[in-house]
Parts: structure tokens; sequence; C-alpha cells
């Protein structure tokens, strides 16, 4: 199929549409949290969270994009969708696309290597769950990895989750391997009010504020936060305002935090998931990668005297030398800001991994990159609020190859299949709530590679706190070997009279990771960039370390949305970019939210719902309890019991004048001013 140069060959029927819209405008980011949801003569678009097919339209080539160029610089998920959105949406062709890739390999942060004699690596995952639109959007459209044309990855996603729903029976472990209860969130009615003022304070009031400074220390003892922080990776120290908008952007999922319910995961490991299939299409397009490429530095055009900034020149050395690429003024740069993986430390079953200048934040090449971007313009961000903490961005992994042993069999006691079936095995991580390291482990469907033998199962574990003594090895887990790591593991698992067995068994890779939650850590407004830097020409930065209205860090969605900004953006492609899936405006979701909160217990107000909506068209809505089925919506008792709390609050205050003021007062605690 042959793309048109210029929009005006497209046909006279659409020629005069094409130039109004032209002329009209079309926002590429739109921000739903800031705006009034209405339809009137002034919403020719959709609404900026509009998910779904209509979103899904071609956008017209724009004029001259068969002579334009683009640089790619990382091909980390964000730059394989960056090429992948030039190539659909933008009408480039592919040829026009060039890598450059500082590895030997694609993927960036989602890797998966190695094999079973000497043991998988897998340095950590992304949480996956439903409402990606941009990254589903992608995946619609790349050839699956092992069913035949015309079949997707979304369609083998599809398949595998859709026949094999994810849960957990053992989301919390303690005294050495004993389930512990997690059916609710173990909340308290001042700590549920610490997370709805949470949610009610504004984003611009919460500027460099850390979770401990925001939350009681109560609060950070319970289970929604176990569950929050070990699925999440959040550390105390880190943005309140990241917690924020993970609250909004996930809120529709709170009733699957515990058990898991709430995600979907691939068939294999995410770089054979993702990256193979995607990597394998653009390479058939016909795009452009050279490895063993890093890049130091760009070259910018900042005298122009109308604020421009415009890339000239890519600097770069590589394997045979120093490179320098021209780079016209229409031509395209876009660069991965930053790395969560950079510098990685490894480790084996006898060998502690080692950081490389530990006390010398961001010395890898995504990181100067950055920096020598932020030394030029502020436009750029302040890179040093990330990277400049080590200790406070730090965690280990440890992908653990195992053969059958006592392991395996207390493997399957803790999963919810058996773990050699191929189907969902633990459901997601299981975290031991008396550990010092704050440990957790998870066993994904098997095979987790496809070369991966039959009788291998292949397990990851992490921790948090990198600082503290082991509860049976007596030693940070930084400090670790491999085999000493999975002693520590097989205590809180009640197996260390059988570790002989266990150890020989099992083959471990450690990767210690000084950035991995650099992007959590906390920051203000202008500490990252926008997409396009104000007044940049011809240059999107992508990835973790960027500015986005309401999207959060630490996920494959957030990776390809700024990607595609990026693209949409320089093009000048009349096309939005859909604001995050708008679970939070749901009433449905906001009620089941609210009972999962108060711990799956009826909330006040709940009952005067039920009494209004129950045996209506609406009823619907109403969140169910756990032992409930829809006929109990018709029942008088719980409103009949809500009634009498009300009343007796109301008579508590003697006065009409004296339970309003009680209300206000419960209303100035929620918006933070009591």
């Amino acid at each position: 199929m042959t793309t048109s140069n210029s929009t005006g060959n497209l046909g006279s029927k659409l020629a005069p549409h094409v130039e109004a819209l032209k002329k009209q405008g079309v926002e590429v980011t739109p921000d739903a949290s800031s705006r009034h949801l209405h339809n009137g003569i002034d919403t020719p678009l959709p609404p900026a969270d509009l998910h779904g097919s209509y979103t899904n339209n071609r956008p017209l080539p724009t004029e001259g994009i068969t002579e334009r160029r683009a640089w790619i610089i990382g091909s980390g998920i964000a730059g394989l969708s960056a090429a992948f959105f030039l190539i659909r949406d933008g009408h480039m062709p592919a040829g026009n696309i060039t890598f450059l890739e500082e590895q030997e390999i694609e993927g960036g942060s989602l890797d998966g290597a190695g094999n079973a004699e000497d043991g998988y690596i897998v340095r950590g995952g992304r949480e996956m769950e439903m409402t990606y639109q941009n990254f589903w959007d992608v995946f619609s459209e790349i050839p699956a990895l092992e069913l035949p044309a015309p079949f997707t990855v979304l369609d083998e996603y599809r398949i595998v989750n859709d026949a094999d729903k994810n849960w957990s029976k053992a989301r919390l472990l303690e005294n050495q391997g004993q389930i512990k209860d997690f059916s609710t969130m173990d909340l308290t009615r001042r700590q549920q009010l610490e997370v709805i003022r949470l949610l009610l304070a504004r984003k611009e009031d919460l500027d460099d504020i850390t979770v401990e400074q925001w939350f009681s220390g109560g609060f950070l003892s319970t289970s929604f936060y176990t569950f929050w922080r070990t699925m999440f990776a959040f550390q105390n120290w880190h943005s309140v305002l990241e917690m924020k908008l993970y609250m909004h952007r996930f809120l529709h999922l709170m009733d699957g935090l515990n058990d898991m319910t709430s995600l979907v995961f691939p068939k294999y490991n995410q770089y054979d998931s993702f990256v193979r299939p995607l990597m394998t299409w653009l390479k058939d397009q016909g795009v452009n990668i050279q490895y063993d490429v890093i890049v130091t530095d760009l070259d910018l055009d900042l005298d122009t005297g109308d604020g421009t900034r415009t890339v000239k020149t890519i600097q770069c050395h590589g394997g045979d030398g120093d490179k320098t690429f021209n780079v016209g003024a229409r031509d395209l740069v876009f660069v991965t800001t930053g790395s969560m993986t950079e510098d990685t430390a490894y480790g084996d079953d006898d060998t502690a991994p080692r950081l490389k200048d530990s006390d010398k934040a961001g010395r890898g090449s995504g990181w100067q990159l950055w920096r020598n971007l932020a030394g030029k313009s502020e436009v750029f961000g302040r890179p040093d609020k990330f990277c400049g903490d080590i200790p406070g961005s730090t965690w280990e992994s440890v992908t653990l190859t195992c053969k059958p042993s006592p392991l395996m069999d207390k493997l399957k006691d803790l999963s919810v299949n058996d773990p050699y079936s191929g189907f969902t095995a633990t459901g997601g991580i299981v975290t031991f709530t008396d550990s010092s390291w704050l440990m957790s482990f998870t066993c994904n469907r098997q095979p987790h590679f496809p070369d991966q033998p039959d009788d291998v199962i292949v397990l990851w574990t992490y921790a948090l706190l990198m600082d503290k003594p082991g509860d049976y090895v007596k030693k940070p887990m930084p400090e670790c070997t491999g085999k000493e790591v999975l002693i520590e593991m097989c205590y809180h698992l009640g197996l260390t009279d059988q570790l002989d067995e266990v150890l020989a068994a099992t083959k471990t890779r450690i990767a210690l990771m000084p950035y991995i939650t650099a992007q959590f850590m906390p920051r203000a407004r202008g500490d990252r960039p926008q997409v396009v830097p104000e007044g940049c020409t011809n240059l999107a930065c992508m990835g973790q370390f960027v500015e986005t209205h309401n999207d959060v860090v630490f996920t494959l969605e957030s990776s390809v949305r700024t990607a595609r900004i990026g693209v949409y953006s320089l093009l000048g492609i009349d096309k939005q970019v859909p604001d995050i899936y708008p679970g939070q405006y749901d009433i449905r979701r906001l009620l089941r939210a609210t009972r999962t909160l108060n711990n799956n217990e009826a909330f006040l107000g709940e009952g005067i719902l039920r009494r209004l909506l129950g045996g209506t068209y609406f009823e619907n809505i109403l969140p169910l309890g756990p032992d409930e089925d829809p006929a109990d919506l018709h029942k008088s008792g719980l409103f009949d019991n809500q009634l009498q709390v009300i009343r007796r609050l109301v008579e508590e205050n003697h006065t009409l004048d004296e339970a309003k003021g009680w209300v206000q007062g419960i209303l100035d605690r929620l918006r933070g001013r009591g």
C-alpha cells in the first residue's frame, strides 16, 4: 500500500473537512481532571478520557512525511512504541526510522534471558491490567507470538487470561510459611479518612511530600499499605503525589488489590511476550537499528532568538569509535530520559552483587544524557531529584531456576493450580509480612520462557528493605550471595531442615538495581520535562521520567503513552491521546472501592442507598458484601441499623446547630483544614 505525501491528494470530498480540522486544532493531551463533562457545540472532539473503538481512528499523513527521518535513542518499550506510531499513525516509511541502542539487544528494562543450565534471569516485571488503552492499541495490531496470522498479541493474551482467571490464595505469609488473613484492608475509620483526604488533595499541593509525611505511623502498618507497597514497590520515603496518582489511576481495581483478581498476566516473561513480537514487526517493516551505540549528548540550536530549541546533531560512541549523526530541522529525535535498570549489578549462587561507583549517582549513559540536556536548559527538568539518592531508589531481585525439590512441594501448597500445569500459580507476589527485608516472591504461569524444560520452574523474588539484616541470614540482602538469599527465603517458608535438597536443585541469578524506583522519588513541578519540552521543535522525551497530566509511572502504559504523545505532537497529528481510564468517575467503582476500604463492611449511608435504589433499574450499582446476593439489597435491616446510628449521632450533639458543626468538622478534616 502506498502512502500519500500530502493530505491534498485525499480527494475533494474530504478536503474541506481536512482543512477545517487543521484550523480548529486538536489538543493532543487533553486533561480529563480539569474539565466538566458535557455535550455542546463547544465539544466537537470526544471526551478527554473516552476509550474504545471510536478513538482508534487512523489520522491522515502530514505534509512531507516521506522526506522526514526519525532517530530513536533507546529501544525499550517506549522507543519501540514510538516507531510503531510513526509508522501506523504518522505514515512515516519504516526505512526512515533508526534506533540507537546502547546494549546488544532491544527491550531496555523489559528483559528476560538465560537458560535452564546457567539459570534464567528477569530483573523485574510490570503489573498488567485491562484498561491500558495505548498499550493494547499497539498490541491489537502486532502479530501473535505463537498463533498464526491474522491473530495478534492481544488475541493471544485474551485467550490465556479469559480461560485462566488470576487470583491468589496466599497473598500474605507469616510464621515460616503460614497463610495470614488478607481478606480485608485492615483500616480504621481514621486511616480511611487519611486515604480520602489524599484523594481529595490537589496535585499541586503535594510537591516533595513523602508517603510517611502524609500518613500516620499506624497506617503504614496496615494490610492495605502492605498490599500497596509490595505490589507497586513503594517506599515510605517515596512521593505521596505518585501514590495519589496511583489511587486515581487504579481505583477501579481497589477490590482486587488484596487477592490479585484485578491483574492479567502474559503467558511468558514480558520480553518474549511483548518485545520480541513488536521488534519482529518493526524489522519486517524495515526499521534500522544500530546496537552498541551510546548516545552521549544532543547538540541543540539554542541561539535562535525566538525561544526554540532544535536538535542539530547526535553525539555518540560505540565499538568502532565516536560518531556524529546530523539531524535535519524537520527530522525527529526521541530520547528515553533516565533509566530504572541502568548500572545493574549482578550476582549468582556464590557471588554477591557489587555496585560500581555506588557513591556517584547517575553515571550511566541514560542518566548522563539527561543531565547533559538539563545543563542546557531548565525545560529538561532536574534529573538529580531522581538519581541522586541511590539508597532511596535501590532494591534487589533474584530469579530462581528450580528443579523438583521441597521448595516446589511448598510452592504447590501456596498456588491456586499446579505450577507445572501452565495455569496461574501464585497469582502474583506472596509477601512474608514478618520478613525484616520485606521479602516477596512470585511464580507466574509456567513455562516462563519458551525454551524452558518441563521439569523446571522459574520463580522471582525481591525485597524492599536493603539496609536490614535478614531473619536467618544475618546480613542485608545486597551483601548476600544467591544461595544466602535462597536460604533466607526457605526460612520464611519453613524449609530450613531441607536446605541441602533445595540448594542442590536451584540456580540463582541476582540483579541489584540502584535506580529501580527512582521514578517514585519525591518531586515537584518542573522536575520532569514535558514530553515535548517548551520550545523544542524536533525533540521528544519518553519513558518513566517525563510529565503527563494524570498517568502514573512504572507501567508499560505510561511508556507507550509518552511515546505516542511525542509522535503526535512533533508530527502535528490531529488526534487526541486519551487520558487515563475514567474508572475513578464510575459510581459503581466508587461505591465498591468505598466498601473495600471499609474492610468489606457497609459504609455509612449505604443503607440509605439500598432503600432508594433497591428494586429499581439502578440497583446494580450497589456493592454487595462478601456473603450477599442481589436479593439482600431488598432487606431493610442495614437501612434501619444505619438510621439508628445517625439518630444517635445527632442526639449526642443535642441541638441541630451542634449537629451541623459536627458535619462541618468532618468535611473540614477531609479537606485538610481541620
